[in-house]
């Protein structure tokens, strides 16, 4: 996977398109990514001491990984992401600009 926890992404599809933000974490085997404050879903919480009551707290949803584009943090631009070996060091970078991430 492309995508690693602390990228900045874009959204490409869906509900939250054009929204930026923060990859909070990655989930390989499912291949989708946890991004603070995009598509939030709401969840009702039980009151869980007497004389408490519940309340409904928004909670970010996973994101399907072919529905982000990686930011690059060399040019600002939504970019594809590519691998490349040099040394036996294998490292991202951006199809854009060309630099690694």
């Amino acid at each position: 996977m492309k995508i690693r926890k602390g990228d900045t992404i874009l959204i490409i599809s869906g509900k939250d398109r054009a929204k930026t933000g923060k990859v909070l974490n990655v989930f390989p085997k499912e291949e989708t990514v946890l991004v603070e404050g995009i598509n939030l879903k709401k969840k009702h919480l039980r009151p869980k001491k007497s004389g408490e009551k519940g309340q409904i707290v928004q909670v970010p949803a996973p994101v399907h990984a072919s529905n982000v584009k990686l930011v690059c943090p060399k040019c600002s631009k939504a970019a594809r992401v590519g691998y490349k070996t040099e040394k036996n060091k294998k490292y991202r970078f951006c199809k854009k600009c060309s630099q690694e991430i």
